[in-house]
């Protein structure tokens, strides 16, 4: 079952049963949250719908694009903003505002995919291919760092032993500063890496949200974890119905196409 929820005035999903689940756990939907999914006659608060014996309300107009409030409002699946119906146009389950409209149509005719406010996850390669060219980008970026190092090392083997010692860990404690950097600033700012952006997909929370920087923290470590699994972390992204790989998982996050 899919379920939408308003957030800030706005329609936010489609979430599934277990993501819906997570999100009143987290304390992202609390009792006076607007929910509604496909079959109910109106937007209920979640205090209402996990009543017994829910009120009566009356029946709006039934569509997800739809957000309850003093007037009839609905968020436009282009630009994500909310308009009055009444000039909007609407197709199927989704509302159309006038500005968009032209852009709309243009895809209509072109037959291009239409957004519907769900979530489209990206797959195992597209995936793969974006760790891929991280790698290659943090890989050069250490080598360069390792041979400015390695002569460093070589002036201090001559003048004492111990001094290369020293000089291989603040090696490592750089490359590992720049490893977290990367993915934690890039991730929390953007939803993407380098790689992710060129393979046009980024991180979203469950809810299609963005990643904060502590998540993006966590999830670097997930993803250490997914490679000491023998990379079997990363594999189950092939087999899960929502592409999640082992630190998807663990931080409740999902890598989509934008």
């Amino acid at each position: 079952m899919n379920w939408y929820y308003a957030d800030q005035g706005q329609q936010t999903g489609p979430v599934n049963d277990a993501q819906f689940e997570e999100l009143v756990r987290s304390g992202k939907i609390h009792p006076d949250t607007l929910v509604w999914h496909e079959g109910m006659a109106a937007w209920q608060t979640y205090r209402e719908v996990t009543s017994p014996s829910p009120p009566s309300a009356p029946a709006p107009l039934g569509t997800a694009g739809y957000v309850p409030g003093q007037s009839a409002e609905a968020v436009c699946a282009e630009c994500g903003k909310l308009f009055a119906i009444q000039d909007m146009i609407r197709h199927g389950s989704i509302y159309i505002c006038a500005n968009c409209k032209p852009v709309f149509l243009q895809k209509l005719a072109e037959g291009a995919q239409l957004n519907t406010g769900a979530l489209n996850y990206a797959g195992f390669w597209i995936r793969f291919a974006a760790v891929f060219v991280d790698g290659i980008l943090l890989f050069v970026v250490n080598m360069c760092i390792g041979l400015v190092a390695g002569l460093s090392a070589a002036q201090a083997v001559g003048a004492a032993p111990k001094g290369a010692l020293v000089l291989q860990l603040i090696l490592f404690a750089i490359q590992m500063t720049i490893g977290i950097s990367y993915e934690v600033v890039l991730i929390g700012k953007y939803g993407a890496t380098l790689g992710k952006m060129a393979c046009q997909i980024k991180v979203v929370t469950a809810d299609g949200g963005r990643v904060s920087y502590l998540r993006a923290f966590g999830r670097y470590f997930g993803k250490m974890l997914s490679g000491f699994t023998c990379l079997i972390g990363y594999v189950i992204a092939a087999f899960d119905d929502q592409k999640r790989a082992l630190h998807d998982h663990i931080c409740n996050t999902r890598v989509v196409f934008k």
